[in-house]
């Protein structure tokens, strides 16, 4: 028995989007979902406690830098990374792949994996698909992900193709040095650029290993929307119906109803809690920059369709006073708000397609949000 399992509960008529549950470990995440990334063990200004309170089902930590701080040893000793950040409910955590490919200018990539500096000393590093796997056993997490090839976009056909054929060896490493299989699981990642016939390629590679999940890869740095989506498009249909799909680095509103109309159940992102730290928020009309001065005596809330316990209790003139004092609280504030809207978006999005209405649910909240209109910004 694999320590991960999906179960698919309903599919939309209309759309043919996908709700359904996974089991984890620690608990059943009901899916589709968006999960709030706690790159250091914390979702920056926010507490676990606070993150439960506004329904998180899954966080996502990062194995690269937990590994360089305070390093997987210490996190191991103290019971795992649940026990280490006191959150009971579950954890993925990505391999560290995407970061050595981002962070690091002075890497070399080997087949036995790749060579790199820490970026923030500059000593010589080492991760592997072996190291990768050794670090996510130690940090206890109960979605693992298999330690792949991150190439830039655009990329060439041929380096694309070589890169595929190295993520799926990897990928195949990573099952083999995987230690902890009662209580964890990997997903493979699927890449390929925009090469119909590479992904077709990845696809089948990384399914002939029969990983419990699978992940789509290589999106959402820096193409452009209509070419994410026409990737989905052939993507997500080479995928078992019966495991987990996951579309990785996607955070803004209509991203994420467009990915789960392509097939997607898992979505992470930086995104609402790094705009939230400039003072944008996400509300159901669209964005709000609260540091503008025209917020500076507004004193509705951020968002009058939101229910959460910032939009009850404070208004925006508040939380751009906090914001332009650079008070850690606005932006406290802000976070939670943008965090709360995503996860409340997913379970209308849920909602929608119990009542088989998922295409009808876009419309109205492109509609509400502006995507519609010509020039339309997101964030």
């Amino acid at each position: 028995m694999t320590a991960v399992t999906y179960e698919l509960i309903k599919t939309c008529k209309q759309s043919g989007a996908r709700l359904g549950r996974i089991h984890t470990p620690h608990g059943s995440i009901e899916t589709p979902i968006f999960m709030p990334v706690g790159t250091l063990a914390t979702v920056k200004t926010l507490s676990p406690e606070e993150l439960e309170e506004m329904g998180s089902q899954i966080i996502l930590s990062n194995t690269y830098h937990l590994w360089l701080r305070p390093g997987e040893d210490i996190i191991e000793e103290a019971g795992g990374l649940h026990s280490f950040m006191n959150w009971k409910k579950p954890i993925l955590t990505d391999s560290g792949g995407f970061q050595v490919f981002s962070l690091s200018d002075l890497r070399d990539i080997k087949e036995e994996g790749v060579h790199f500096r820490n970026h923030i000393s500059g000593e010589k590093l080492f991760l592997s698909p072996e190291k990768a796997m050794q670090i996510q056993n130690s940090l206890g997490s109960d979605i693992m992900m298999a330690f792949d090839e991150c190439p830039p976009y655009p990329a060439e056909r041929d380096y694309m193709k070589k890169s595929v054929e190295r993520t799926s060896r990897w990928a195949e490493r990573c099952l083999e040095a995987h230690k902890n299989t009662e209580k964890q699981a990997v997903f493979g990642i699927v890449q390929g650029g925009e090469y119909e016939d590479l992904r077709k390629q990845s696809a089948e590679d990384l399914i002939s290993l029969d990983f419990p999940g699978y992940a789509v890869g290589g999106l959402s740095v820096g193409e452009p929307k209509d070419v994410m989506n026409k990737v989905l498009e052939f993507t997500t249909p080479l995928l078992p119906e019966e495991k987990p799909r996951y579309l990785m680095g996607v955070g803004s509103a209509d991203s994420l109803i467009d990915g789960v109309i392509r097939g997607i159940d898992m979505f992470d992102c930086v995104l609402p809690t790094r705009v939230a730290r400039n003072g944008t928020c996400m509300t159901s009309t669209g964005r709000v920059v609260v540091r503008n001065a025209k917020y500076a005596r507004d004193f509705g809330p951020l968002d009058e369709n939101c229910s959460c316990h910032v939009c009850r209790n404070y208004s925006r003139a508040y939380i751009r006073h906090l914001v332009k004092c650079n008070e850690t609280f606005g932006f406290r504030l802000t976070s939670y708000h943008n965090l709360y809207f995503l996860l409340e978006l997913m379970e209308q999005v849920r909602q929608a397609i119990r009542e088989d209405r998922l295409l009808d649910f876009r419309d109205e909240v492109f509609e509400k949000y502006g995507f519609n209109k010509p020039g339309a910004k997101n964030f």
